[in-house]
This record gives structure tokens, sequence and C-alpha cells, in this order.
């Protein structure tokens, strides 16, 4: 049977088929490694953060086609409030006192996710370059604010107080961190099929193909793209409060830069924007790939990192996801 004589139900259905069994193989391979590694635990954990950062990355980058450089505002928005809120003498006296981290990383979900209503409201009417320009700038506002406000520890950050136990884990042992990286991992997986199967993923799709067309068919561009922002903050606001967690201290010369927005845009960029599994490969290629590097080429790593990210880049422009969605499509057709 030809591809063309393949019932149109029939070919979503595999694919989606596919996505899912991607995703198991995916959570498999992280359920497996601490019992392959576990003594590098710090890896792992930093790792599947950032994977979960792309993803959460991709919903806005990927599926609504907004490039954005400024989500490390949103991982500091994370950070820094969750951390503000468990520190007996920076916790605003209404509430009584400090907030265990898993309020505090609830109320900066919902921070970041009303920061972005505001931001994307104000930036979505440009496109392209303005827009990420756009995000540039907001960001280093955000980082502004950060390094000169008292509350925020100013340019000498803030140290992680002693955190209650999260359902018996000690937050500041690696494998409970390792747990929570993983679950972070895996709702941003989850957000990203229900998001796809939905009508929002069609139309956010549809607004990053043709917007001026999206529109002709009632759909509201800008709408579209704020609750794509908004869902997307949240999760790197998430993100955030974990990776404030793995570092324990942290300040805005090392959070808050452009270079870690650049290092998430990249990894969901390289993995394969607009899909589901290829910012955690992304992330997790790019991590092997700096770790090997770092050890076998000292100083030299950064520009042979720079080179391969290049290499990719041009010879897979739609990412490593890409190539195996390419090859799937002419196995399907030579079948």
């Amino acid at each position: 049977m030809t591809a063309a004589a393949i019932p149109p139900t029939s070919r979503p259905r595999a694919l989606t088929f596919g996505n899912v069994w991607l995703s198991v193989a995916l959570v498999v391979v992280i359920v497996l490694y601490p019992l392959f590694f576990g003594k590098a635990m710090n890896f792992g954990v930093s790792t599947l953060i950032f994977a979960g950062l792309a993803m959460s990355w991709n919903i806005l980058g990927g599926w609504a086609g907004q490039t954005s450089l400024g989500h490390a505002a949103l991982l500091g928005v994370g950070a820094y409030t969750m951390t503000i809120l468990a520190t007996p003498e920076r916790a605003p006296a209404f509430l009584g006192g400090p907030l265990a981290p898993w309020w505090g990383t609830l109320i900066a979900m919902v921070i970041a996710a009303l920061l972005a209503a505001v931001w994307g409201g104000l930036t979505f009417r440009l496109r392209g370059s303005y827009f990420t320009l756009s995000t540039i700038a907001v960001a280093l506002v955000i980082r502004l604010v950060a390094i000169n406000s008292e509350w925020t520890g100013g340019s000498e950050g803030l140290f992680m107080p002693d955190l209650p136990r999260f359902f018996g884990l000690d937050l500041f042992d690696r494998k409970a961190e390792y747990i929570l990286a993983a679950g972070f991992v895996i709702l941003t997986l989850v957000v990203t099929h229900l998001i796809r199967r939905s009508r929002l993923g069609y139309a956010l799709q549809a607004v990053r193909e043709d917007e001026d067309g999206a529109r002709a068919l009632g759909i509201d561009p800008t709408r579209m793209k704020v609750i794509a922002f908004m869902i997307s903050a949240a999760l790197t606001a998430l993100g955030g409060a974990l990776y404030g967690i793995y570092l324990q201290a942290f300040e805005p010369h090392t959070l808050l830069e452009l270079p870690i927005s650049v290092q998430i845009a990249l990894m969901a960029i390289i993995g394969g924007r607009g899909t589901i599994q290829g910012p955690a490969i992304g992330a997790i290629l790019l991590a092997v790939v700096g770790e090997v590097f770092r050890n076998v080429f000292a100083s030299a790593n950064l520009l042979i990192y720079g080179v391969l990210i290049l290499v990719v880049t041009l010879f897979a422009p739609n990412g490593v996801m890409g190539l195996f969605q390419r090859g799937g499509r002419k196995l399907g057709t030579a079948r």
C-alpha cells in the first residue's frame, strides 16, 4: 500500500503513537539513569532541569513560533520568589513567617504567568526579530531591578535557607533533587502532549505558519500567543525554583544573564523546536557533548562546542528530531 493510499486518519494516529512511545522511552532513560550513573548525580540533575526549561521554552518558541531570549528572567522569578518567601528574614510580614518551598514555588508560577500576560500583551504586536529584541530588553530590566533591590540581595544574591522536607525528601540531597527534576521533565512532557492534541495546539501551529491566515480563520493570534507564553512562563518559574535549590546560592550576574536564555533556546532549537521530545534530546545532547569536550579538549572546548552547534544549525535546521522525522517519512514512502 502506498503512502497516498493510507487513510488520512491513520497517519496522524501512527505519528501520535510514535510520539507517545518516544516519550515513554525518554522517561525510562530518566528512571534508569541513577542505577547506572549514581556517582554523576550533579550532571543528571542539571541536565534534567535544563531539559525541562528547554521544553518549557518550546511551548512559546516552538509551538507558537515566538523566539524569546528573555526566559532567564522567568527562571529568576522562580528562584528568587521561592527563596525570598522561604527565608525568615526576607518573607513578607503579612504571611506570618516563611513559606514552605512548594507554596513559594506555586506563588512564583502565578507571578511568572501574570508577568508573561503583561509582557506578551505589550510585545506580541511586534514580529520576528523585533519581538526577540524586546524580550532581551525586558529581561535586562528585570536583571537591573534584581541587582539594585535590597529585597533580592542586590548584586550579592541570595543563599538558600534551611528547607523543610518534601514528602520525606531532603531537598539538599542530590537524589531527592534528581527525583524532583525528573518530575519537572515528565510534567512538561505531559503538558506538551496535551497542548499538541488540543485546540490550543492547532491554533498555535496555525499562528506559527501564517499569522494573517490564522486571523482570517477567526483565530486571535495575540490571545493564543499570550496563553502559550503564560504556560511557558509558569513552567519556567517551576524550573527556576528547582534550579535555585540545586545551586543553593545564586546572584543576578549568573542567574539572569543573557547566555542562560540563549542556552535554553539553543537546546530546544538543536533538538527540534515545535516537537515534543526534541528540546529534551537537545538538552541531553549538548550537556553530554559539553561535558566530554570539557574533559578532553580543556580550554579549547568552547571553540569546538561552538563549531558543533554551527554545523548542526547549518545541516540540520529542523534539529535532531527533524532528521528522525524526515527519515521516518522517507521510510514510510518507500514502504
